[in-house]
């Protein structure tokens, strides 16, 4: 789908805050309500916009230990990497999954209560899928930046 500046504008706006009003939109980018929402409309029917959604504070949160896994598969044939993917769909701790090119097959971001969470997630549901052959985890000691803002080129 292409978009024009107007587009970029409009997405980055939304990206900021999803819950602005189409009359504010508008007068930020310059143009009438009409021409917003069907802009905004476009963008959700093609899929770019994909839901929207809200950013908790973590701070008002009780407290959770942020984990990073790299996962190294036996296999990397495509019935094993599918298996892995469909596996880690169901682990509502795992929050981001990427296959990955080069030392490590999987990269996995993780949210768990504590190290006792992790323990039991690690051993009694990662590697106990079959094919992992090496797990190496990282712990988060504090967030510099999290951010859901893409850029748009």
């Amino acid at each position: 789908m292409k978009i024009d500046d107007i587009d970029r504008h409009l997405l980055q706006l939304l990206q900021e805050d999803s819950k602005v009003s189409v009359k504010d939109l508008a007068s930020k980018l310059g143009l009438t309500k009409t021409p917003v929402y069907d802009r905004v409309r476009r963008l959700e029917e093609s899929g770019m916009i994909k839901k929207y959604v809200a950013v908790l504070e973590q701070s008002m949160l009780p407290s959770y230990m942020v984990i990073f896994c790299s996962v190294s598969l036996e296999s990397q044939k495509l019935e094993s990497i599918e298996s892995f993917r469909d596996a880690v769909l169901k682990f509502p701790e795992v929050l981001e999954c990427y296959l990955m090119g080069g030392a490590n097959d999987f990269l996995l971001k993780l949210i768990v209560k504590d190290l006792n969470d992790y323990h039991l997630f690690s051993s009694g549901k990662l590697a106990a899928l079959s094919n992992i052959s090496k797990i190496q985890s990282s712990f988060v000691l504090h967030e510099i930046k999290n951010s859901t803002i893409l850029p748009i080129y």
